[in-house]
């Protein structure tokens, strides 16, 4: 098949072009390098470097897309509340670029959405322009027929992920910190739960969404349990302290992976624990 994946050099999608480039597809990323890494280039993907919120002649790149994974944005809830514009910018102008090419192509859409939706739209401006990103998929799905389906993903971990910078995450960081011998940062009481999801158990839900016959209008892919930030940082068998809560964050995120499973197959691997154990046997 003929693939497009937004946001390709960055951490998702570095993990599911590695995987498509494995199961035969012709992958193209496109990807303005914002927090992507040319490190990240796999071998056999034609990658640009590009801005999506731009009217871009997604033709140049591929004339007739089966599937597009439209995974870019500036996806962390802190810096949004720096940046609003650039990041309602950057997440709804660029999602409906995506949208109006996918309905001239009739291909699919596998969007990438977030948990983050259920803990209030105004929250955080990060939140808020993922609200409007599943409301402009519904629109397009409903009104001119799109084969769109959002896919909300869980507190993702694993190979590739940002460990420094402001759109690190907090395996990321701990991973860091761990690796330099310095305390791990919790922030607030550390009592807040996150259902972490290893990067591989997104890359196959996705792909299962995307290989269904049936257009689901929303899959949500956690793994199902969630884990303090406290327990997480105990994991890893090193001191730690602790940093004031910062604003805009849920106090917990669990998936419910019932119909994920039921919808399209979908089973979760990869166990927290087990990542922690690899990392320190390094």
């Amino acid at each position: 098949m003929n693939i497009l994946v937004t946001g390709g050099a960055g951490f998702v999608g570095t993990n599911l072009i590695k995987r498509l480039l494995k199961d035969g597809h012709n992958v193209v990323s496109i990807d303005n390098y914002s927090t992507g890494k040319e490190e990240n280039h796999q071998e056999g993907c034609q990658y640009v470097k590009a801005d999506i919120r731009d009217i871009i002649n997604y033709d140049t790149f591929m004339e007739n897309p089966d599937v597009v994974y439209h995974l870019a944005a500036l996806p962390r809830i802190q810096p949004s509340f720096e940046y609003p514009a650039l990041t309602l910018e950057v997440g709804i102008m660029a999602t409906m670029s995506i949208l109006e090419w996918a309905r001239e192509k009739k291909c699919k859409v596998i969007y990438a959405g977030s948990s983050s939706v259920h803990s209030g739209k105004y929250k955080n401006p990060y939140t808020f322009s993922k609200v409007i990103g599943d409301e402009l998929c519904m629109m397009y799905k409903k009104i001119y027929d799109v084969d769109v389906s959002v896919c909300r993903f869980y507190n993702v971990y694993g190979p590739h992920q940002l460990t420094e910078g402001d759109y690190c995450t907090v395996v990321g960081i701990f991973e860091k910190q761990y690796e330099e011998g310095v305390e791990l940062t919790i922030t607030g009481d550390g009592f807040q739960r996150r259902d972490f999801t290893h990067v591989d158990d997104i890359v196959e839900g996705i792909i299962l969404t995307a290989d269904c016959e049936t257009s689901y209008d929303f899959i949500e892919l956690g793994r199902g349990k969630n884990h303090s930030i406290n327990d997480l940082a105990k994991m890893f068998d090193c001191g730690f302290t602790y940093i004031p809560e910062r604003p805009g964050e849920a106090r917990e995120t669990l998936c419910d992976i019932s119909e994920a499973k039921e919808k399209i197959g979908y089973e979760p691997k990869v166990n927290l624990e087990d990542y922690i154990s690899e990392i320190k046997k390094v």
